[in-house]
C-alpha cells in the first residue's frame, strides 16, 4: 500500500493543507487535508452538505479560507478569484456547465477565448478556424461530435459533458475538477463520460470528481477522500475499500 503522506502532500500538484472555512458561527470546513497528483482520478465524496462544494470553492478563490494553506505544484499560491485559478491550471466543469444553448460547439469550446481576424480597425470571429481546432481537439481526447457548427442545445447530457471536458484539456488545464458529472444521465452516456475522465488521467492531468455516486467513481479512481460533517473522515487507495465501505464512510454508518 502507497504511502499516503508521500503520495499526498505539498509536493502534489495539488495540495490543500488544514483549510478551514466558517460563514458566521457555521463552520463549513475544519482542517481539511486534501490534494491531487499529476495522472490521479481523486475522488472527493460525501453527502449533501458534507463540505464538498465548500472546499472547491475555496480552491477556485471564491471563498477565500479562514486557515490553512494551498500548495500548486509544491508553491504556496494564494487563489483569489476562478480567472486566478484557471490560469494557474485550474479548472472547474459544474453541473450547469456555462455553456449557451444557443450557440455552436464551437463558440462555446471557445468562449471567453474566441479567435478573430483582423483587417486594420475591423475583426471579426475566425469560425472556421475555431471549428477545425474545436473538432480536432475533441477528436484527440477521444470525443466525437456531429459538426463543431451544431447548437450545444441540441446535444444530450453526455455529450455537453464532453464538450466542456475538452475545453479545459484543450486549454491547458493541470488540474480538473468535475461537480458530479454524471448526475442524471443515462448508463450508456455514464460510460462514455467516465471514459472521457480516464482519457484526460492519460494525459497527465488531475482529476478531482466531486460525487455522491459511490458506484461510478469506484470505476475510475485511484484514490478517494470523504468528507463528513466538513472534516476529513479519511483518504484511501483504490483496493483499500469496497463500494460498501465508502458508503459507510459517507454516511457515517461505521468507520473503516
Amino acid at each position: 500500500m502507497a504511502d499516503k503522506e508521500h503520495v499526498h502532500g505539498r509536493n502534489s500538484l495539488v495540495w490543500m493543507e488544514k483549510i478551514s472555512k466558517k460563514f458566521g458561527t457555521i463552520t463549513a470546513l475544519q482542517d481539511v487535508d486534501f490534494g491531487v497528483e499529476g495522472g490521479e482520478v481523486r475522488a472527493l465524496l460525501g453527502d449533501n452538505g458534507a463540505g464538498k462544494s465548500t472546499l472547491i470553492k475555496v480552491l477556485m478563490g471564491v471563498y477565500p479560507p479562514n486557515t490553512g494553506q494551498i500548495y500548486f505544484q509544491g508553491q504556496p499560491v494564494k487563489i483569489s478569484s476562478p480567472r486566478e485559478a484557471r490560469e494557474i491550471g485550474i479548472e472547474a466543469v459544474y453541473q450547469d456547465l456555462a455553456l449557451v444553448n444557443l450557440m455552436s460547439i464551437s463558440r462555446n469550446f471557445f468562449l471567453g477565448r474566441e479567435m478573430v481576424k483582423h483587417f486594420g480597425p475591423v475583426h471579426w470571429l475566425d469560425v472556421h478556424r475555431m471549428n477545425e481546432i474545436c473538432r480536432k481537439s475533441l477528436h484527440d481526447i477521444g470525443i466525437a461530435i456531429r459538426s463543431p457548427a451544431e447548437r450545444v442545445g441540441s446535444l444530450s447530457g453526455g455529450e455537453r459533458q464532453s464538450i466542456a471536458i475538452g475545453r479545459g484539456v484543450h486549454f491547458g488545464a493541470k488540474v480538473l475538477i468535475l461537480d458530479e458529472p454524471t448526475s442524471a444521465l443515462s448508463v450508456a452516456e455514464t460510460r462514455k463520460v467516465l471514459t472521457y475522465i480516464a482519457n484526460a488521467k492519460e494525459r497527465g492531468l488531475g482529476v478531482i470528481f466531486i460525487t455522491h455516486n459511490v458506484h461510478h467513481v469506484y470505476l475510475v479512481a485511484d484514490s478517494y477522500t470523504v468528507i463528513r460533517h466538513g472534516r476529513n473522515v479519511g483518504t484511501y487507495f483504490k483496493g483499500e475499500l469496497t463500494e460498501d465501505d465508502i458508503a459507510d464512510l459517507i454516511t457515517g454508518d461505521r468507520e473503516v
